[in-house]
């Protein structure tokens, strides 16, 4: 088994496949499925291509970047809220620790969150252990 790399309750992590970094992950080991704060979702008529602009114009590290990607699948979510939303679901590659790792990721509004991605249990299982009293431990440069 590796071993696992010890993460803060907030990280900086990047979106390599999307030229995306430095972006605000709160670590949330309450929450199962992993999301991102996205606007102006529209997915093509066979249901198959999503296409989604990263952040919103309200966010410090908007850049106005329209990602297309196969949808991966459709899922209901509970929100924080207790709220059941019906979300797509995306694969892509994130960078944490100098690492890369696949993850799926559901794709919502979070501007009324104070962080962009969430990742959840399902992402942080057998990868990390989280120590709560700390944030930004990955040697973000």
């Amino acid at each position: 088994m590796t071993e696992k790399k010890i993460i803060g309750r907030v990280e900086k992590i990047d979106f390599p496949g999307w030229n995306i970094s430095g972006i605000d992950a709160k670590i949330d080991t309450g929450a199962y499925t992993a999301s991102l704060h996205c606007h102006d979702i529209k997915i093509d008529a066979d249901k198959s291509e999503v296409s989604f602009f990263v952040l919103d114009p309200t966010h410090p590290e908007f850049e106005n970047q329209k990602v297309t990607c196969p949808v991966h699948d459709f899922r209901s979510i509970k929100s924080s809220n207790g709220s059941i939303e019906d979300r797509i679901i995306i694969k892509t590659d994130i960078c944490i620790h100098d690492m890369t790792y696949p993850v799926e990721l559901s794709l919502t509004d979070r501007s009324e969150m104070r962080f962009p991605v969430l990742l959840g249990r399902r992402f942080i299982k057998n990868k990390f252990i989280v120590d709560v009293s700390r944030k930004y431990i990955g040697n973000y440069n």
